[in-house]
């Protein structure tokens, strides 16, 4: 069995990776580059010879792991893919979503191969999806590849993938998180019999201090919102349409039940309501704390935008749970902090990554008073409220990773899914905890490695 790299870098990026065993061809994965435009936000698939993939696996539905999905299937058309069900429902939402920013970016930024594929693309290739259970083993067509998926506890629906061929297994992580969150419970990974390992590192260079606990942190955003409602300001929640919305929203419900905030009307809108909508319908189905409560008919205090109402109205004493978590240009976060930014009154709570390229990113570092740029097409804004961070990371801890790695012990370790630095921390600590039989890499885009 051998690995490649279907990244055109090594960083975060447009996740996909190709695994070959036994004459077989599967690829984990199908991502685009979040910061990237056009072509070059695709990972490098012209590396798989054309309608030559036997098997394609989702582990779920964030963009940098199936935002080229449809490019790939038109390569590869008669390939099926395999997710669970949950990261299938998701993965059409987020991939005609896609389409509607790419038709919009076509004509502002002069991307002419704009959109990359079409709505009714996407309705035709979702035949192609095959959906499976955690815990079920079941065998790849045409192959002699074994494959089982593991509840990774990032987002629902999403895995972390075991395959086996030739009495060897090889583990694919996806994005994990051992920790349970507010709705996600805590990933549900083997331990044993693993002999190469594909690990996520995207907190490798961030130390989470000693004395956190997501309760305190919980408690410490509650007591934000009620200092500011004190002043009579708002609350203004960058989050990111698929997951961190549903864990905020939830969040807020739980603080409310403590009596930690006053009930407040809490705002949510456009994408964001559209996958709370699958959430909710997934409220049985899938493995979660909260099993059976529905975010947009349980919970109190939730108020949903009017249908066509092209802006959202300011009110004091509310909670703005709003889309994208890094305030990128022409989403609703970035267009409601125009007129949010300037009041003292308010705060802007981050719960979640922002990339130093982003205007979240800029708002998150400001200076009181520091002007600051949403959209270089429009004059910058003065960041004059209280401006808070917060741990609601949906990523594993750099040190909960090592600890899983250890009691795994494989013979090859592969670091992915994470910058330079991130990757650099893993690759010391992992060659100084583990056993010097196994052997720690960080693959470089394109690069192949031979598993056994």
């Amino acid at each position: 069995m051998t690995f490649r790299s279907l990244l055109r870098r090594k960083e975060i990026g447009a996740n996909s990776y190709l695994i070959e065993a036994g004459g077989s061809r599967i690829i984990l994965d199908a991502g685009a580059h979040p910061r990237e435009k056009g072509l070059d936000s695709l990972p490098n698939h012209s590396a798989v010879p054309y309608n030559s993939a036997d098997a394609i696996i989702i582990t779920h539905a964030h963009h940098d792991h199936i935002g080229s999905l449809p490019v790939l299937q038109r390569q590869q058309p008669k390939t099926p893919v395999f997710m669970t069900e949950a990261t299938g429902e998701l993965t059409a939402g987020m991939l005609h979503n896609s389409v509607n920013v790419m038709s919009s970016q076509r004509d502002e930024l002069q991307i002419h191969e704009y959109p990359l594929f079409t709505h009714k693309e996407i309705d035709g290739i979702v035949s192609q999806w095959d959906y499976r259970d955690l815990r079920k083993p079941f065998m790849l067509p045409g192959t002699d590849v074994e494959c089982t998926f593991y509840d990774a506890g990032h987002i629902m629906g999403s895995v972390g993938v075991r395959l086996r061929h030739g009495g060897k297994t090889l583990f694919y992580s996806g994005d994990v998180n051992f920790e349970s969150q507010t709705i996600t419970k805590g990933a549900d990974f083997p331990t044993e019999g693993i002999d190469a390992l594909i690990i996520e590192t995207t907190r490798g260079d961030y130390q989470r201090p000693e004395d956190f606990s997501r309760r305190g942190e919980k408690e410490r955003l509650g007591k934000a919102i009620r200092e500011t409602f004190e002043v009579n300001g708002a609350v203004l929640i960058p989050v990111f349409a698929l997951g961190k919305s549903q864990e905020v929203l939830v969040m807020m419900h739980e603080l409310v039940e403590m009596e930690l905030i006053p009930p407040a009307p809490v705002v949510i809108g456009g994408l964001s309501t559209k996958v709370t909508v699958m959430y909710d319908q997934y409220a049985h189905k899938t493995r979660r704390n909260y099993e059976g409560f529905r975010i947009l008919q349980d919970m109190r205090t939730l108020v949903a935008p009017r249908k066509r109402k092209k802006e959202l109205t300011y009110n004091p004493q509310t909670i703005y749970a709003l889309s994208s978590g890094m305030m990128s240009e022409g989403t609703t976060s970035n267009q409601f902090a125009r007129q949010f930014l300037p009041n003292a009154r308010n705060t802007v709570a981050f719960v979640g990554y922002t990339d130093p390229e982003t205007p979240g990113y800029r708002v998150r570092n400001a200076k009181p008073g520091e002007p600051v740029v949403l959209d270089p097409k429009l004059p910058a804004v003065e960041v004059h409220c209280r401006v808070e961070s917060y741990d609601f990371s949906a990523h594993s801890t750099r040190e909960s990773i090592v600890d899983y790695v250890k009691q795994v012990a494989p013979a090859k370790v592969l670091l992915v899914h994470g910058d330079p630095p991130a990757q650099a921390w893993f690759q010391q600590t992992l060659a100084r905890e583990l056993p010097q039989s196994s052997e720690v890499m960080a693959p470089e885009g394109g690069q192949q490695i031979q598993l056994w």
